[in-house]
């Protein structure tokens, strides 16, 4: 199996840098700010042909107890996962009380540790790293994962010490991996969802708004399918976001849109449906993205409590009724069952491939039911339609005046190739583009006429001649 490799060390040594910088990627959120990853955060990378997991994990500062206690586990579960473990210390702090109580849980563990001196750009390496050597857990290697100075040399010494990794292992991991992100405001129960859609503690799950401030990418496989499940920080409004750390958290779960297959949108039942909400639904629309709703905290309403809801969500959601609902308890693991379902349902009618044939006849059938309008006393000509992408469905339609086709008859053929078919969970574009001119690049005085008789005279003119 492809190695996983696990990052510890005390808040602001540099992990995420170095997470970053070995997974080619900018997927870890980096700033001077102690703390700032909490959770578990997966990456793939190569060196040397050699194919490796990384996982960049929460620092810890003994600062807020109950906090650290949930990460301190986190960290813990890394650890179990990982085949080797980088110890990362700060060159610049030189040896802390920190930097000794992890050396001594590491010591104990049956897995290579590597210690990893960050941060030696500008001074002396040799001084830097020769107080490290009482922490006796081997030779420093001395880094600077902010220009990657040293780190592949690094990760040559730490995969040297595992069995050889498989390079093709990385790449057949992406294939046909459908990516979930999950999204919603501040502690609607997204971490506590991903924590029972697979079964695990992956997440944090604390009653603190926020908890989760980056995106968690976790690859898990369920029925033989393989997912990867994104889990996204709590999205607040603009006026709401005031720290710098926040508004990268937000940016994260937007890009998580971005590489998602399928959104699901997490509601609190037990709170109104906000602008909020409906603005955080429609830029995921907007990317057109899969998507259903997960109305959560469902069990102990009252009937009239579920029926109000119900309506809120038929009149302020009325532009996702291609949108499967699902209403659910993550604490508790009411109606989760069915939500892979959806998923793969979504996914599906998302990246499907659509042939010019059926789409023309769709197209063709819906014409001779609803005529287009008529425009400057000429009828609209919508000749042949055919897919011009995927997820979300795009289809092009070709013909005479079409930018001229209102928006209810767009509405309308968006509707008819939605329900022949059967697409479910994701929203359908139509694009209009007009048919090449006949007569385009003839003189201005030109007829058809003259055209066929210019023609004629060029097919004499060569039978004569021979």
């Amino acid at each position: 199996m492809i190695p996983v490799i696990a990052l510890v060390g005390r808040p602001n040594v540099g992990k995420s840098t170095l997470f970053n910088y070995l997974t080619k990627t900018r997927d870890a959120l980096v700033a001077d700010y102690p703390g700032l990853t909490r959770d578990r955060k997966y990456g793939q990378g190569k060196v040397g042909g050699l194919a490796y997991l990384v996982v960049d994990t929460g620092g810890l500062s003994g600062e807020n107890l109950e906090i650290d206690e949930l990460m301190a586990k986190q960290t813990r579960f890394a650890i179990d996962e990982a085949d080797a473990v980088v110890l990362m210390v700060d060159a610049r702090a030189g040896v802390t009380a920190h930097d000794h109580i992890l050396t001594r849980e590491l010591r104990q563990l049956q897995k290579p540790v590597t210690l990893v001196v960050n941060k030696v750009d500008g001074v002396d390496v040799d001084t830097a790293i020769s107080d490290f050597y009482e922490l006796g857990i081997g030779e420093p290697l001395a880094i600077a994962a902010a220009r990657g100075r040293g780190v592949t040399q690094m990760m040559q010494a730490v995969l040297e010490k595992l069995p050889a990794a498989d390079e093709k292992i990385a790449d057949r991991d992406t294939e046909d991996r459908i990516k979930v992100a999950i999204l919603g405001r501040p502690n609607v129960g997204k971490s506590t969802l991903v924590n029972r859609l697979i079964g695990e503690q992956r997440v944090l799950a604390y009653d603190l708004p926020g908890t989760t401030r980056d995106s968690i990418y976790i690859p898990f496989e369920k029925n033989g399918q393989a997912y990867t499940l994104i889990d996204t920080a709590g999205v607040r409004r603009r006026s709401k976001v005031h720290e710098a750390i926040e508004k990268f958290s937000v940016i994260k779960a937007l890009q998580a849109i971005e590489e998602a297959h399928v959104v699901i949108v997490v509601l609190d039942a037990q709170l109104e449906i906000s602008d909020q909400d409906a603005t955080l639904l429609g830029f995921v629309l907007d990317r057109g993205r899969a998507l259903l709703l997960a109305v959560n905290k469902w069990d102990g309403l009252h009937e009239e409590q579920k029926e109000k809801i119900k309506h809120e969500l038929d009149y302020k959601l009325t532009f996702l009724d291609f949108a499967d609902r699902h209403f659910i308890s993550a604490l508790h693991g009411t109606g989760i069952g069915h939500l892979f379902d959806s998923v793969k349902k979504a996914y599906h009618s998302a990246t499907q491939r659509l042939p010019t044939p059926k789409l023309t006849e769709i197209l063709q059938r819906a014409v001779e039911e609803h005529q287009p309008p008529m425009v400057k006393g000429r009828r609209i000509k919508l000749r042949y339609a055919h897919q011009g992408g995927r997820n979300p469905p795009i289809i092009v339609i070709h013909g005479n005046q079409v930018k001229s086709t209102p928006e209810a008859y767009r509405r309308y053929l968006i509707n008819t190739f939605r329900k022949r078919l059967k697409l479910v969970g994701t929203p359908v574009r139509i694009e209009f583009k007009e048919g090449n001119n006949p007569y385009a690049g003839r003189k201005p005085n030109s007829t058809p006429r003259d055209a066929r008789k210019n023609n004629n005279q060029g097919r004499n003119y060569t039978n004569k001649k021979h």
